[in-house]
């Protein structure tokens, strides 16, 4: 008989290795693994995970390479709701997980897979948001959690991996780090308290001693496009962003929220690309935006970052959404320019043909020029009725 083919999501570590011996070894499955790009892979790094699949006996491994589609569908939208979880956090790994899961479905499907498997835990996020895609994209494929399902200890897995010929040494890292396109995240024993800090170690990258620097990022309808005048694509300015910001130690943070498995989680993250272009698309959007623009669009946004949190992308209420976001960025374009210094960054303003403060009605605090005194004076009046009204009632019934 023809074996079962599962599609293993394979990050190299000691769960996802454990998951490729015990489905080949105990269930009898032909193993093809799969590791998903979404900007946190190098050349070198893509080598390394292919060699550790080879050495388990894998014959199928692919790196699925999803970095400019995580852009097109993902960050940009991400980028025109200036979507902050918490007013905190980009969803750097939160956002990043809903295209590794689609990537893997897709493949699971091209390659004909029976089954589909991950190494989640059952205490985080991300066994609902692989669950949860898979379950609308490939229904029909059954979902195996070996770890989850098993709920094994480190040992337990180190002891089976070596029963199996497979003898390496298991060091578990001080700090738990998931690097993408749109920030990295970092765990320890410090993020499961409440009230300690991250230390130095901890961050991925070195804070080095530099003097102030001015740079100046350009937007063309919402999408970053140019820094210090080069046009480069959006996903390459991040890159660029991040390794011209990250060394001041820009962008770090700790995020405390409410996880999908309704218990609060805490995270350590560096996301200077990120946070440098949300803010910065935000002061330029507050200059060529009107009033009602700006408050439905935090609406909408904190709805969108809130379902992409919880793996809800597939709903068609997020096309929905994105065709509001995306509609609103037709005047968002213009320079900022932004202010460098160690461990902070300064917005200190905007260019735009765009921008509203241009008007010739006036300047604030300064001059009126499409209005009178008198125009003021009804208008406020007018303004002030309702509130009269209520006001003049409540008098009567305190009598």
């Amino acid at each position: 008989m023809k074996k079962k083919k599962v599609l293993l999501a394979f990050s190299g570590g000691l769960d996802t290795s454990y998951c490729a011996i015990w489905l080949a070894k105990e269930q009898g499955y032909e193993v093809s693994t799969a590791a998903v790009n979404t900007g946190g892979f190098d050349e070198a790094e893509e080598k390394a995970l292919s060699e550790k699949a080879k050495n388990l006996g894998i014959k199928d491994h692919v790196m699925l390479d999803v970095e400019d589609e995580f852009y097109q569908k993902g960050i940009r939208y991400l980028i025109f709701g200036n979507v902050l979880k918490n007013h905190t956090y980009p969803l750097s790994v939160s956002a990043e997980r809903v295209f590794q899961a689609v990537a893997l479905a897709k493949y699971a499907k091209e390659i004909g897979a029976d089954a589909i498997a991950h190494g989640s835990t059952g205490a985080g996020n991300d066994q609902v948001r692989f669950d949860l895609i898979f379950n609308v994209m490939v229904p029909d494929l059954e979902i195996i959690t070996p770890v989850r399902d098993q709920k094994l200890s480190r040992q337990e897995e180190v002891d089976y991996l070596r029963l199996h010929g497979i003898d390496q040494e298991w060091a578990k890292a001080k700090y738990s780090i998931n690097k993408g396109l749109w920030g990295t995240s970092v765990g320890g024993a410090e993020t499961l308290t409440s009230y300690k800090g991250l230390p130095e170690e901890a961050w991925p990258t070195d804070v080095v001693d530099r003097d102030s620097l001015i740079v100046e990022i350009g937007f063309e309808n919402g999408e970053p496009i140019s820094i210090n005048d080069e046009r480069i694509t959006p996903v390459e300015l991040i890159k660029k962003l991040n390794e011209i910001a990250q060394p001041y130690g820009i962008g770090r943070d700790i995020h405390v929220g409410d996880t999908i498995i309704g218990i609060k989680g805490r995270v350590g993250f560096e996301a200077a690309a990120p946070m440098i272009i949300i803010k910065a698309h935000q002061l330029l959007e507050k200059h060529t935006l009107g009033k009602w623009q700006l408050y439905w669009k935090d609406q909408l946004s904190e709805w969108y970052g809130m379902l992409m949190h919880e793996a809800q992308y597939l709903d068609p209420v997020m096309r929905n959404i994105e065709t509001f976001l995306e509609d609103t960025q037709k005047t968002v374009s213009g320079k900022v320019f932004v202010k460098l210094e160690t461990k902070r960054f300064e917005l200190e303003g905007i260019e735009s043909e765009n921008d509203l403060m241009g008007s010739k009605s006036g300047q604030y605090g300064e001059m009126n020029n499409a209005w009178s005194g008198e125009d003021v004076k009804g208008f406020t009046k007018i303004l002030a009725n309702s509130m009269l009204i209520q006001k003049q009632l409540q008098e009567q019934n305190d009598d």
